[in-house]
């Protein structure tokens, strides 16, 4: 199979959890305890890969400069990016409360949603393309940790929309297109980074990682920790632990 393709399957599967999520979310009536003790585990899966994977794996290829510059960067445009889309109604998207605005209280909120999910999803599928360069092979953690880190995100934020009084038929439609456009960013990332310099490489790869991180402290630990029991802490500490054993297995 050719390796370009490869790299959209993965960011295709890894993109389709949202879509499991999404239908537990909606479905049923999970009880907030529990969608913020899976929320907490799957910022712990991303908070590992992301320290053992990524920032690791930047430092290998480019040193320390073009990692933290990367990070710095992808940091930096994820949150002026954010703050956009929260004038918007964005603010939050991955909440599964009635925090999130209905299109009759702000106008546009689900556009913006949308637009946010996306720029939720697509550093971390730049990233599995990006892994398969050179005749590598994927990174089994990171789709892995993306993949469980997508089942609490979508499960949280269908809940929340339907909280808001959106229709199902937005709500799949928009993690339809979010895990098609994952498979999408996955193949870019194989393509275009083809034959770029170790220290191109690493700063991309910590640029997803620096956008991953924010992410995770700006959307995911809120729903984790708002309605939070007390073994909440634990259960991130377990997810975190679990990726980085996979990492070493």
């Amino acid at each position: 199979m050719p390796e370009w393709l490869q790299a959209g399957g993965w960011g295709l599967l890894a993109g389709s959890a949202l879509l499991v999520g999404a239908a537990v979310g909606w479905f049923a009536r999970v009880p907030q305890r529990v969608i913020a003790s899976i929320m907490a585990f799957g910022a712990g899966v991303l908070l590992s890969a992301v320290s053992f994977e990524l920032i690791a794996e930047a430092h290998a290829q480019g040193g320390l400069l073009p990692t933290a510059l990367g990070a710095g960067g992808g940091a930096l445009v994820y949150t002026l990016a954010n703050l956009a889309l929260a004038r918007h109604g964005a603010r939050h998207r991955k909440r599964s409360g009635d925090q999130q605005p209905s299109e009759g209280e702000q106008p546009g909120s689900g556009s913006a949603i949308a637009v946010g999910a996306l720029l939720d999803g697509v550093p971390e599928s730049v990233v599995i393309g990006a892994s398969l360069l050179g005749g590598g092979t994927v990174s089994m953690v990171t789709v892995a940790a993306v993949f469980l880190s997508n089942v609490p995100e979508g499960l949280s934020s269908a809940a929340g929309m339907r909280q808001a009084g959106r229709s199902r038929r937005y709500v799949f439609l928009l993690w339809v297109g979010i895990a098609l456009i994952s498979g999408v960013a996955a193949l870019l990332g194989n393509t275009l980074l083809g034959g770029a310099p170790p220290e191109v490489l690493a700063g991309i790869t910590a640029l997803a990682a620096g956008a991953i991180l924010a992410m995770i402290t700006d959307t995911m630990v809120p729903e984790a920790f708002e309605n939070a029991h007390l073994l909440v802490g634990l259960i991130t500490v377990a997810g975190f632990l679990t990726a980085f054993a996979l990492s070493h297995a």
